[in-house]
């Protein structure tokens, strides 16, 4: 298996490399890149290996940005400091994720997870890595401010239970059972609010993952929700969105 290494720390490198030869003899380093743009430069002139560890901090910037304007199918495994927090959203879109220092065992768990990686779904690795990270830099909404007569009701999202559309409006229900209407439709409100927290589950109701008490099965292959103040009329996952249901509530 042929690999290639885009480290800045010589010694990071050379750490890697001897736990890469521990870990598989048969693994080939065929280069260390150093920078973005010697990385750039090495796949645009057509360099292939079966793997790549990505540091994510390089000397010339972040190393998404490699993803961003070259086009590389290859299978990416993240050597960072990054904390455990901040890389989740690599670890979905990528093979594995390393904290450094690498360790041995940790090294050999992420190849064998390369070796049991499907195959077909190199063509969106780049593009993957990219939104995740946008999306783990995107400022989502912590708060909304409810106008209430000549009052303002200041709601944390932590707080928030789900909304939910009736009558012509969208109303925010609070993990105490408080409803209060806002000025935003549920489209509007999506990109507004973390998607790991909440999810639009039909076309009326995007609920907070920690609101859900339960989650069954229903009829026509949908999905039927428990959660607090949720009446059962709206606590259907509708048939289209419920893969992607199931895949957010197991992140």
């Amino acid at each position: 298996m042929k690999t290639i290494i885009i480290e800045d720390e010589k010694l990071s490198a050379e750490h890697l490399c001897t736990l890469l030869s521990k870990a598989d003899p048969d693994i080939e380093v065929l280069d260390i890149y150093e920078t973005i743009k010697q990385s750039k430069a090495a796949f645009q002139d057509g360099v292939k290996a079966d793997l790549l560890f990505v540091d994510v901090h390089l000397a010339d910037g972040l190393s998404f940005d490699i993803f961003s304007e070259t086009p590389i199918d290859t299978p990416v495994i993240f050597t960072t400091a990054y904390d455990e927090y901040a890389i989740r959203a690599f670890k979905l879109n990528s093979v594995d994720y390393l904290l450094k220092p690498i360790g041995l065992e940790e090294l050999k768990n992420a190849l064998l997870k390369f070796k049991k990686y499907n195959r077909n779904d190199h063509a969106q690795i780049a593009t993957n890595i990219v939104h995740a990270w946008q999306s783990l830099n995107k400022q989502y909404k912590s708060r909304f401010m409810i106008r209430m007569g000549e009052n303002i009701v200041s709601v944390k999202t932590e707080n928030i239970s789900h909304f939910i559309f009736e009558d012509g409006i969208v109303l925010l229900a609070t993990s105490t059972n408080h409803l209060y209407p806002v000025d935003f439709t549920l489209d509007q409100l999506e990109p507004m609010l973390d998607p790991a927290e909440f999810f639009r589950i039909n076309r009326k109701v995007i609920i907070n993952i920690n609101s859900i008490q339960k989650t069954g099965t229903y009829f026509n292959s949908r999905l039927k929700i428990t959660a607090a103040y949720l009446l059962d009329d709206n606590s259907i996952v509708s048939r289209e969105r419920v893969n992607d249901f199931k895949e957010w509530l197991g992140r």
